[in-house]
């Protein structure tokens, strides 16, 4: 009875918030405020200056909330095309760090060409027009090579660094081996100039036969990718097969092992992968599940609402449907905590607000934008 009720408190008319029971937690209280409804499999969020909110839903929709928490019932236009095929279509967007002087916003998507499809990322200038949104200028700074029709691993996290440079996440694309292979984008990190230019000092720059954009390789699926606010590295997690979810900082020319070690399993026969789940040279990863939580979204928090979470790491899970809290001590987890377990569905994409609280969004096909608010 006290489950039904729960779930019940959490269930919101569309843009009607509903304050939710109090949740404790190890370190606060705080309530969950549904703010938004009707969203198909939304996958990543941007906020923008003044209060309104950029939502991506999968199916390839770019959409727009207003600062009352309005969800716009026209999609923006101006997207190049988007193949929404098994896990690809519309990933993350993300706001140029000097937005408000040039007004680049930064999408991942996966886009068609000669073979397949495949992870690629464009920047555009958002214009509204005759009461619907549009983006202008739209630039394809990056594309996989090469593209191929499998429908799963994708990645597509965007983080830029604050110097210049902007990363993306991309997946093995359901073909283990391409991981390992250096000319091949997939399975790895992508590092560009903010204006698609490949940087001179990649690792593999003038490498014979390796892709100049890669910054990482080995890599399975990264779903969540953040830059840590103290060291400045970019931080990634990434699922793992039937256990083995990774978290794992990003470092120029390392190889984070895929599919040669790994601590998850073949699926449905639980055999081992590769050689085990070490091996010199390549790096093992901070902290891992299993079984896997299938983790979705990540974030650092650095605001002030919540003060016991300060530097914490928070990571979504779509498989137990619920968001995990880690506390750190360098690189390191000391503590884990996990909260809204079953309760609000497959969280998605996590947030730290312009306003120093937490936003969620749920991956379901009556999907929405949640907000944890402390209480004091």
């Amino acid at each position: 009875m006290c489950r039904l009720l729960t779930l019940m408190c959490l269930v919101a008319v569309v843009n009607a918030p509903v304050f939710a029971q109090t949740v404790q937690s190890e370190k606060h209280a705080f309530r969950v405020v549904s703010l938004v409804r009707g969203l198909q499999n939304p996958w990543s969020m941007a906020f923008l200056p003044d209060g309104r909110m950029l939502v991506t839903e999968r199916a390839g929709r770019l959409r727009m909330v207003g600062k009352d928490f309005q969800l716009d019932p026209k999609t923006v236009e101006g997207l190049p095309e988007i193949v929404a095929s098994g896990q690809g279509g519309l990933f993350d967007v993300a706001l140029h760090p000097q937005y408000a002087q040039n007004g680049w916003i930064y999408w991942a998507y996966n886009a068609p060409g000669p073979g397949g499809w495949g992870t690629t990322l464009a920047r555009g200038k958002l214009i509204s027009d005759a009461n619907k949104y549009r983006m202008t200028e739209v630039q394809v700074l990056f594309s996989l090579e090469p593209k191929t029709r499998t429908g799963q691993h994708f990645g597509g996290r965007i983080v830029f660094d604050g110097k210049g440079m902007v990363y993306l996440t991309l997946g093995d694309r359901g073909d283990k081996p391409r991981a390992q292979m250096l000319d091949d984008h997939a399975g790895s990190v992508i590092r560009l100039h903010d204006d698609g230019r490949v940087p001179v000092d990649n690792p593999f720059v003038g490498r014979a036969g390796a892709k100049p954009e890669k910054f990482t390789l080995g890599n399975r699926n990264m779903q969540g990718a953040a830059l840590h606010p103290q060291t400045g590295e970019l931080w990634t997690h990434e699922h793992g097969p039937q256990g083995g979810d990774e978290i794992n900082v990003m470092r120029a020319g390392r190889n984070y092992g895929w599919p040669v070690i790994t601590y998850g399993v073949n699926y449905g026969i639980g055999t081992k992968i590769g050689e085990g789940s070490s091996k010199a040279g390549m790096e093992q990863p901070l902290h891992y599940w299993v079984p896997s939580i299938a983790p979705s979204g990540m974030a650092f928090y650095t605001g002030d609402k919540f003060p016991n979470w300060k530097g914490n790491l928070l990571v979504g899970a779509l498989r137990d449907e619920m968001l995990v809290r880690l506390e750190l001590n360098g690189e390191k987890v000391v503590r884990e905590e996990r909260l809204l377990k079953g309760q609000v569905g497959r969280i998605r994409d996590v947030r730290v607000g312009l306003d120093g609280l937490v936003y969620l969004l749920t991956d379901e096909r009556d999907g929405g934008v949640l907000r944890l608010d402390a209480v004091r």
